[in-house]
Formats: structure tokens, C-alpha cells, sequence
């Protein structure tokens, strides 16, 4: 089964400087699992020390945000896109 993920510009340099990637998994765990087996180093820019995803870090599955869906238990089928998004803070003082 594959799904294409969307790699944000900043960690383009841990994927060969490819913005989209093909991986395996049936759920956003598997995926990142896979991704890290593929792309050694990235997981750790996605996930803290116990294997969450951080929390500015952003998870789309097919344009749908994971947090309103199972989180890192959401299905994954094949041919699935998924959007890796980092946070953005900023503003007026």
C-alpha cells in the first residue's frame, strides 16, 4: 500500500530534497515508522522522545486534520496523500 507524503521545505534536506515521498503503512504510525526506516533522522523532527507527534507539528490525511480524526491511529488506504505541516507562530507585537 502506498501513500504519497507532502514534505515540508525544512526537512526537504533529510528526503533528498524531495518534497513528495512515497511510504507504506495502514495508519499515520506505520507511516511514520516507514518514513524513518526510508529516511533515517526525520522521525525525530516529527515525534518527541516517547514517539508522539510534537504539537506543532501538523498532520493532514486527504486535506482532513488527524486531530479531529483518530490522531496517529488514522487509516491509511492506498493512494492516500498525506501533508506534513509545521507550525507557525508569529504576529504583531
Amino acid at each position: 500500500m502506498a501513500v504519497k507524503v507532502r514534505i515540508p521545505t525544512p526537512l526537504q534536506k533529510l528526503t533528498s530534497n524531495q518534497a513528495e515521498v512515497s511510504v507504506a503503512g495502514a495508519n499515520v504510525n506505520e507511516m511514520l515508522k516507514d518514513l524513518e526506516k526510508q529516511f533515517p533522522g526525520i522521525k525525530d523532527r516529527l515525534c518527541d522522545a516517547e514517539g508522539k507527534l510534537r504539537r506543532f507539528v501538523n498532520v493532514y490525511v486527504n486535506e482532513e486534520d488527524i486531530r479531529f480524526l483518530s490522531g496517529a491511529e488514522t487509516a491509511l488506504k492506498d493512494g492516500d496523500e498525506v501533508s506534513i505541516i509545521p507550525a507557525i507562530a508569529g504576529g504583531a507585537r
